[in-house]
């Protein structure tokens, strides 16, 4: 697919992901595995797109099924391990199609048996263990009863198990990861005790693979940092504080671009936009944009914003619409009908990041990232 054909694209750097997944593999090592975790859409980055580009990982993580599934549908043969619920009706294409799944209900663990039983084939399992986040989870006085169940069930196998932090990435103060990590390692070692020992252990997500190294064990998951962002500024300064080189340890790989659809020339004192909420004190050139809300560019951002055009900073004039964006671009005397514009990313100096957009929709770059429309085109580039 051809970007001058487009009105609104993404582009995914092979170089910049590349440089990010290789950057992780240095850091934990050739024998920790590298779970690439792609779910909802590879945090807006292209799900298959990146699944092809991650030549070093060595494993992928999604949320649903539907997504293991449609990589497995693409020809992706490595691991995937299932994050979230698996409705019961659906457990036996887990073990149809060779999935890991995070596994945290008894009534999960019955249905998968019985499956398992019938088809002849293991199920394999990841225990989610409750440490502190109070989400999905196995609580401590659960263990005992998951212990005796793989004791009577050979066809379920514990793969691994593992655990997530809930504050690791918005402090530098990483006492109640600690605390999360003991709980993590106590809960392992009965599990050992009872015969039960996964051969894989993780707990590092993004942020504990950058700062806390002793939580990669012998697999970690990379969120959003190998899409070459800092899971918060908190983590980027604990990182920082021991490796003064981290200014280009890391490089963003998505770029959100489009092109002026239209250029017009506004009196001073016209209104732009739905609800008056702008008015020129100057006569205006407005470039109008093919990009609105209803492809993720947040109507936050009405009045905040800015775009680049030709290297320089263009601000949004009025309210995002659902498909349209008006800018100013009185001051860029060369814009011409049809050049390209870029919403998020970097043109020749000057740069718009996640978390710039983040901060003026009063939210963070995850959000911002994922809520980009799926249907988008994503091209992959140099």
């Amino acid at each position: 697919m051809n970007e001058h054909h487009l009105n609104v694209w993404l582009e995914v750097s092979r170089h910049a992901y590349t440089h990010n997944l290789s950057f992780f593999r240095q850091l934990v090592g050739p024998d920790v595995e590298l779970a690439a975790v792609v779910k909802s859409n590879a945090y807006g980055h292209g799900m298959q797109q990146i699944a092809a580009l991650a030549k070093d990982a060595d494993s992928f993580c999604v949320h649903a099924l539907t997504e293991a599934l449609q990589l497995r549908q693409a020809g992706f043969t490595r691991d995937i391990l299932i994050l979230g619920p698996v409705p019961i009706e659906d457990l036996e294409q887990v073990v149809a199609h060779d999935l890991r799944m995070a596994l945290f209900t008894h009534r999960s663990a019955i249905r998968l048996a019985e499956i398992s039983t019938r088809l002849q084939q293991p199920a394999r399992v990841h225990l989610k263990l409750e440490t502190g986040t109070h989400r999905q989870g196995i609580d401590a006085d659960e263990l005992d009863g998951f212990c005796d169940f793989f004791k009577r069930n050979p066809g379920v196998i514990a793969e691994g198990v593992y655990t997530h932090f809930a504050n690791i990435e918005d402090t530098t103060d990483h006492d109640y990861a600690e605390v999360q990590l003991t709980r993590f390692k106590s809960a392992v070692d009965r599990l050992r005790a009872a015969g039960i020992d996964p051969p894989r252990c993780h707990a590092a997500c993004s942020a504990a693979t950058l700062v806390f190294p002793e939580t990669h064990f012998n697999m970690v998951r990379l969120g959003i940092s190998q899409y070459g962002l800092w899971s918060s500024k908190e983590t980027y300064l604990s990182y920082r504080l021991e490796h003064p080189e981290a200014r280009t340890a890391l490089v963003p790989a998505l770029s959100w671009k489009t092109r002026i659809s239209q250029l017009k020339q506004v009196p001073a004192g016209s209104f732009v936009g739905y609800g008056c909420t702008y008015q020129t004190t100057r006569s205006t050139r407005i470039a109008v944009l093919p990009v609105g809300y209803a492809d993720g560019y947040d109507r936050r951002f009405s009045n905040q914003s800015h775009v680049l055009i030709r290297g320089r900073r263009a601000p949004v004039r009025g309210r995002i619409c659902m498909n349209l964006t008006m800018v100013d671009v009185t001051d860029i005397s060369t814009v011409e009908l049809g050049d390209e514009v870029v919403l998020l990313g970097r043109q020749g100096d000057e740069a718009v990041t996640a978390d710039q957009l983040a901060s003026l929709a009063g939210t963070i770059h995850y959000e911002i990232l994922t809520r980009i429309n799926w249907d988008l085109p994503r091209l992959v580039v140099d």
